[in-house]
C-alpha cells in the first residue's frame, strides 16, 4: 500500500459509483433472501405440516441463516418470526440457522482482504482511515486489540475490548441492533477485526443466541 497511484483516491464521482455498485448488490441480496423468506413463511403458515417436509425445514433454515447473516438485516426480529410460525418443536434447528448464520458472517469478515476494504475507504475519501487500516493490518491479533484500546477515548473505555466477547454477545441480542448493522453486521465486524480468536467467538455467538430458541423448545413458551 505504499504505492502512491494505490493511495490516491478517485475522483468523487467515481468513488460515489463504486459505492452505489456496492451498496445497491448488497441490497438485492437482502432482498431476494428476503422475498424468499417471506414465500417460506406464506407456506408455512397456509399448510399446516410445512414444517414436517425434511426438505423444505432444511431450504426454509439455509435462506433464513444467510439472510441474518447480511449486515443490517435484523436478525433477532427475524427469530422470532420463525419460531413464532414453526413452533417449538423447531426451536433448536432455529438457533443452530442462527447460530450458522452469524458464524457465516464472522468467518466471512476474518477473510476480507484488507486490501479490498483500503480501496472501499478511498472511493469514500477517508484518508485518516486508510491511514490507520494500513498501520493496523501490520499488527498481530493482541497487538490490535492494544492498538484499539489506545484508540478509545475515556479513562475506563478498555473494558470494552478487554471483555470483549461478552460485548459481542451482548451486541448480538440487542433489540433493534440492526442501527448498527444487525447480528449478522456485528458478527462480520468481528470477524474483520482480528481481535477476536475463532473458537471463543463462535462459542460466544453459539450461546449468545440459545437462551430464547432453547427456553421455548425446554419449557414450551409460546410467541403466539
Amino acid at each position: 500500500m505504499d504505492d502512491p497511484a494505490h493511495n490516491a483516491p478517485p475522483p468523487v464521482k467515481t468513488g460515489l459509483l463504486r459505492t452505489v455498485i456496492r451498496l445497491a448488490a448488497l441490497a438485492v441480496l437482502a432482498l431476494a433472501m428476503h422475498h424468499v423468506f417471506v414465500w417460506a413463511e406464506g407456506y408455512i403458515l397456509e399448510n399446516e405440516q410445512g414444517w414436517a417436509m425434511p426438505g423444505f425445514l432444511v431450504m426454509a433454515l439455509l435462506v433464513y441463516a444467510v439472510l441474518i447473516a447480511i449486515p443490517f438485516v435484523p436478525g433477532i426480529e427475524i427469530g422470532l418470526m420463525v419460531l413464532a410460525a414453526g413452533g417449538g418443536d423447531i426451536a433448536p434447528l432455529v438457533w443452530l440457522a442462527t447460530a450458522s448464520g452469524l458464524t457465516l458472517a464472522y468467518m466471512v469478515g476474518g477473510k476480507v482482504p484488507y486490501r479490498w476494504l483500503h480501496r472501499v475507504l478511498l472511493d469514500l475519501h477517508l484518508l485518516r482511515a486508510c491511514r490507520l487500516l494500513e498501520e493496523f493490518q501490520t499488527l498481530s491479533p493482541a497487538e490490535r486489540a492494544t492498538y484499539i484500546s489506545a484508540q478509545l477515548r475515556g479513562r475506563y473505555l478498555d473494558w470494552i475490548v478487554r471483555y470483549r466477547y461478552l460485548h459481542l454477545a451482548a451486541l448480538i441480542n440487542v433489540p433493534g441492533n440492526s442501527i448498527i448493522g444487525g447480528g449478522g453486521g456485528i458478527a462480520f465486524v468481528s470477524g474483520l477485526s482480528g481481535i477476536f480468536r475463532a473458537p471463543l467467538a463462535i462459542l460466544t455467538l453459539f450461546v449468545a443466541t440459545a437462551p430464547v430458541p432453547l427456553a421455548i423448545w425446554l419449557f414450551g413458551w409460546s410467541l403466539t
